[in-house]
This record gives C-alpha cells, structure tokens and sequence, in this order.
C-alpha cells in the first residue's frame, strides 16, 4: 500500500550519550518486523551504529536514518549522536524532523543531554515526547526520573505508561493508562494482564495527571472534565493531539527497548499524536517565503546529510514538496547544476532499499549527485527556491595535525576534503605563519574521530599537537644603524652601505621612508633597501615572529660605482635589521580575543575563577535565556587552547562560549621568556 504525506511521521531521537536511542530504533525495527534479530550496543550489530569508529567506541558518531512501517504509517526515525563533540549530526536531524522524543535512563532523569535536547526542540518549535528508558535495570527509577523531569518542565508534562513491578521491584509490565490496559511479554509478544490491586492509588493520581491534561487543552473538554464526566479515547486522543502540536502537553513513556516492553505504545503514541509533515513547523525559504508541502505541487528536496565511502557518496534528503521519481532531473538551487536522480533510496542506517518514488515529506538518498553537498535544495527547473540551510555551531577546539611519517601531508589534506563531504562541523587551515596544518573541531572526540578515519579509510596516521599561536614583535625606542654587506671575488664585488633608523611605527605594516641627501645611496636602490627589510620583518629576532609597527628611515649610506646592485643593498638592509633591531628593546605580543561565555549562574564563581588563571579581564556580564549568565572578557588566545574542554567540565556541558580576535598586546616578561624559550627549542628540533 502506498503512504501519503499525511501517514507519515519524521522522529529525531536525541538525549544525552548512551541514553538508548540506538536500542529503541532497534527496538522499534525489529518489533514491526523491519529487522528480523535484535542487534545490541554490545555485539556491534544494530543498525543505527554500523559504523567501524561506533562499533569499537559504543557511542553513536553520526545521525542515523531508518524507517518502520505501523499501523499504515511509515515512521522516519533520525537516531542523532548524544555526545556533545557530534552536536553538528543532532542540527541535521532538527532541519528534517517534524518532532522529537528525548530518550532518558531511569537512574538518570533530567540529564545536561535532555536539557539541551529540550531546548533545541523548543527552539524549533517542535512537538516532543519523552521515553524514560531501561526501566528494568538495576537502579533504574521510573518515579523518580519522571518527577524530576516534571519538576523541571511544570504540569505539561504527560504521564502515559506506568511501570508494573514485582515484590523484587523488577519491572515485569506496563499499564496503557489511556486504554487503562496492563500488558507484559511473553515470548517476545505483548500480551494484555490484570492490572495489580496494589497500584490503584497510584494509578488514581496518574489518571487524574492524563485528564488534566486533555481537558487543558479544548473548552468542552474541560466542562466536561469539571462535571465529573470520564473521557472517551477518542476524545483523550484528540486533546493529547491538540496538546502535543500545541506545544502545551509532552508525553512520557517508557519501556525497556532490549525486550520491546513498552516500544508499541510508544509507537502508537507517534502514529496518534504527532503531526504529519503537511500539519508540522511550515517550511520557509531564506528570506523567509513559505514552502507550502504540498504532494501535487512543484518538487523542492533538502539534502541534509551526505554520506561518503569508497564507492562514492549519498546524499540524504527530504522531500519538502512534490515528489521525487527515480531518473528525474532537478536543479540545484545554489550552484544551478542540473543532477539526474537515477537511483533513488531508502536508508535503513547503511543498507540502502531502492524505491521508485518519495512522496512529500518523505525522506530519502540519492547517489552520485556530481555538485551537491549538505545543505542544498533540489528544486524542479520551473520553480527554483532556496529553503533555509542547517545551522551548524562554529568550531572552538583546534589542534595542529601531522603525518607520523614526513611528505604524507597532501595524504592527509586529499583525506580531510574528502570527509569533509560528511562533516560541516570541522576546518582545516593552513597557516603559513606557524607552517601548521590546523584542524578545528567542536571537542577532542571529535578530532579523535577523525583522525581514526583518516587511518582507516586513508591508509595515514597522523599525530595531533598544540595549534601554535601567531605572536607578533615589536620594538619600543629609536635606533640609528649601518648596514654594510661587502664581498671581494674575481670580477665584480658585491658592495652596500646603508644607514638606516628604526623606531616605533604607527601602523602594522612597515612604514619605509628615505630622507638621503646628496646621492649618497642612488635612488634606483632605494626599492630594493624595502625589499630587504619587508623580507627581514617575516621573521623577527626574539622569537621569529612577523615584526609588526616598524617605521624605518634610510638616511644615509654609500656606493661603489661597478661593485653595488640591488641584492647588495637588499643584503645591506638585511645586515642593518639583524643588528639594529636587538637595540631598539623588541618585546612580543600575543593575541588578545574577545571572549563570550554562556553558563548556568550556579556555574559563575568557577567561570570568573578560571578567566582569572588564564589572565582574563572581565567586561561585564549580561543575563541570557533561561537563567543563565553571559560573561564577557578579553583574554590572550594562548591561554584558551583547551578551554573547549575546560569549560565542559566546569559546567557538565552546559556551557558555550565565543571567541574573536581582537588585537595585539605587549605580553608580560614571564610570558615572553616562555614564548622565546619554545621557539629556541623549535628551531633545534627543526
């Protein structure tokens, strides 16, 4: 039977790192017969982590497509990575989602992942569930995890399910409390129960909780609600439907996905409850146009996530309006390449199922596109529009990057683009400079990541380092020097005399000027005088570092009529640089950044703590969103390598931060005879 857009369901699976996002996929694949065996975490069989990093690390690395058919629905599920460094994978997820279940342990309740999954829905505006997992572990507490989350986020939040316990306290079942039905598995079928005696108060409090609830959201229903009148299901139904895309009432289930205890009714909930992508978030275009989903009208498809592999690459897309047919043609909205779609797919994480067509809403792959990354739109010719992109966070954490073996560096730079296809979310410079590879990423696993990768798709391995930072020199008084360069062979000599005065300039660049008299240096070498010292202030002489704020002033000097040239003036200048400039009291600057931190306020006396050791200067401090602080500084960017890291445990993730470059600032002596120390003992290793 073909699925329309309105029986379709787009769910990103989001929380914090091994919450079991991947298990409920797995649960929900192989409990609607998607899958026939249930792969584990452990075993390195699901599909959602088929990646050869994910298998051996057991974390989720990238966002995860897969789909289930149920109840003649066809549900999308986006299984997005929890740890913080792939937070680029959770924003592709969001772009494409039309909602979201936040899934947490038992023992855990609120975590700094479901916080922040929270927020990213609200920010989106999506409708949201919540699944508290792994309910039969061993110090798992639905009660107490589903009080804290309703402590948290007030009476919207819903309960749903209620876990049944035996005299052990071992969940063994769940009450359905719309339905009012208990069900426990039996051979891996759900089948229905008596409800216990024991739970009737309980379950009293929790009913009362689910008709709050509905009546909140409709007139009549509260009337109803008030005269003491019981809800039918359909009308339960139809004031949590209201409630969830209103954004006034989240769900809670939760279950064990290992056993499929409490996986249908969650799915049941998704298949009632949560909105189609025609009755989701509009879509909008760039300058803010709504894109209408409509099945009939012209084709619009958002790539929102690519994948690359030795046989090429697949780009994964969302059809936002139309639909798209095998062997189609559609043009790309940014660059205007016409791409042919030949084989079209859906994803089951790697696997790829050939289809002939996806309807509006849908999501799908596409292979071999020739000129389209993450973030296009594949638009029909007639109508060319361009939706809103995927918001990815700039990279804070970066770190030099270099072969083990020497002359692999264009190995590691052919690697890098090529992964660069997957992810948006990291940079690599080349800074000619500190004569550095520079790799920028959001934290240290996730450079680890990459680095793995490189080693097994690339064949190269590569060690990582401190990213040296771009010091300056300058001097701070007036000097008058010579600079002679003589040099006697057979034939012509080489001959150059200058006089030259060095002192403090007023721009970064070298400021040259000549005040000779007489000829006592022909005019025609005064070009190659500049060429000499705009040559010498690359490298500076405390610590090699680019001379900066130099004014110098050729006053004077002599030639020799045969034996001076332009290289034996260029050679002078040189000569009176290297011996003029340790006179003229040269000292370092460093870089000064502009730093804005956003922390929890619980978290401030440990943020103004740390800025204090790394020689920070607060400048003032705003209240942001949701009871947090933002805290302004300037600070020298030497001392921020890590503060990605830093900052995540100081704040248990929480925290976020920017930093810009500001300008140059003489550093303190300490700090300079450190600085001039590493470079002394660079330059002997080199």
């Amino acid at each position: 039977m073909a699925i329309g857009t309105g029986n379709i369901r787009n769910i990103a699976l989001l929380g914090h790192g091994s919450s079991g996002k991947t298990s409920l996929a797995e649960s929900m694949l192989f409990f609607t017969g998607a899958i026939d065996r249930l792969g584990k975490i452990a075993d390195g069989n699901t599909v959602g982590d088929s990646d050869s990093e994910e298998i051996k690390r057991q974390i989720s690395i990238s966002l995860a497509t897969m789909s289930v058919e149920y109840r003649d629905t066809r549900i999308n599920l986006l299984d997005a990575p929890g740890y913080f460094d792939f937070a680029g994978e959770v924003a592709e997820a969001l772009r494409i989602a039309d909602g979201g279940v936040i899934v947490t342990p038992a023992k855990d309740g609120v975590t700094v992942g479901f916080e922040k999954s929270w927020k990213y829905l609200n920010d989106r505006k999506l409708p949201r569930a919540v699944y508290i997992s792994k309910v039969d572990e061993e110090n798992g507490d639905y009660e107490s995890a589903y009080a804290s989350i309703r402590e948290k986020y007030g009476t919207s939040i819903c309960p749903m399910i209620a876990p049944i316990k035996n005299a052990n306290g071992k969940v063994e079942g769940v009450i359905d409390l719309l339905k009012r039905q208990a069900f426990t598995l039996q051979n891996g079928k759900r089948v229905e129960i008596p409800i216990p005696e024991s739970m009737t108060e309980q379950l009293e409090e929790l009913y009362t909780a689910v008709n709050e609830s509905v009546a909140e959201t409709d007139e009549v229903l509260m009337d109803k609600f008030f005269d003491g009148e019981e809800f039918t299901l359909e009308e339960k139904i139809r004031g949590l439907k209201t409630g969830v895309r209103e954004l006034t009432l989240f769900p809670v289930f939760c279950g064990c996905a290992l056993n499929g205890l409490g996986t249908l009714l969650m799915m049941d909930a998704l298949v009632n409850l949560f909105p189609s992508p025609a009755e989701g978030v509009p879509e909008t275009t760039e300058d803010g146009a709504e894109i209408v989903s409509d099945p009939s009208g012209t084709t619009v498809a958002l790539v929102y996530k690519t994948l690359s592999d030795q046989y090429g690459k697949f780009s994964l897309f969302k059809v936002l309006s139309g639909k798209v047919t095998a062997d189609m043609s559609l043009t790309n909205a940014r660059s205007g390449a016409v791409e042919k779609m030949g084989h079209i797919y859906k994803m089951q994480g790697k696997k790829s199922v050939e289809v002939k067509e996806l309807v509006c809403g849908d999501l799908g792959a596409v292979s071999k596109l020739s000129d389209t990354k993450t973030g296009d739109a594949l638009c029909d010719a007639k109508k060319i529009v361009t939706p809103r992109g995927i918001d990815f966070a700039p990279p804070c954490y970066s770190m030099a990057i270099a072969p083990k073996t020497k002359g692999q560096e264009d190995k590691i730079a052919a690697g890098l683009t090529r992964l660069a296809d997957e992810d948006l979310t990291f940079s690599v410079l080349n800074n000619a400079e500190t004569k550095q590879m520079v790799i920028s990423g959001a934290g240290d696993i996730q450079l680890d990541v990459l680095c793995a990768r490189l080693k097994d798709k690339f064949g190269v391995e590569v060690v990582l380092s401190p990213a040296r930072v771009a010091y300056r020199e300058k001097i701070r008084k007036k000097v008058e020097v010579q600079g002679r360069h003589k040099k006697q062979s057979g034939g012509h000599g080489q001959f150059g005399d200058v006089k030259i005065r060095f002192e403090p300039g007023e721009t970064e660049d070298l400021t040259f000027s000549e005040e000779v008299f007489g000829g006592s240096v022909p005019r025609n070498f005064f070009p190659a005088v500049e060429k000499g010292l705009r040559d010498s202030i690359q490298k500076g002489v405390l610590a090699g570092y680019p001379m900066v704020f130099l004014k110098a002033t050729l006053f004077d000097g002599s030639y020799h009529p045969v034996d001076s040239s332009e290289m034996a003036f260029k050679m002078a200048a040189t000569i009176a640089f290297k011996d003029g400039i340790p006179q003229a009291s040269p000292v370092l600057l460093e870089p000064i950044g502009f730093l804005a931190v956003t922390i929890p306020s619980d978290n401030l006396g440990d943020i103004m703590s740390d800025l204090s050791k790394r020689r920070g200067s607060p400048m003032g401090m705003n209240a942001g969103a949701d009871g947090t602080q933002i805290v302004e500084a300037e600070v020298p960017m030497g001392e921020m390598s890590s503060y990605a890291i830093d900052l995540r445990s100081m704040t248990q993730g929480r925290g976020s931060f920017t930093l810009r470059f500001e300008r140059y600032e003489e550093a303190p002596a300490m700090v300079q005879a450190k600085i001039i120390e590493e470079a002394k003992a660079l330059n002997e290793d080199n």
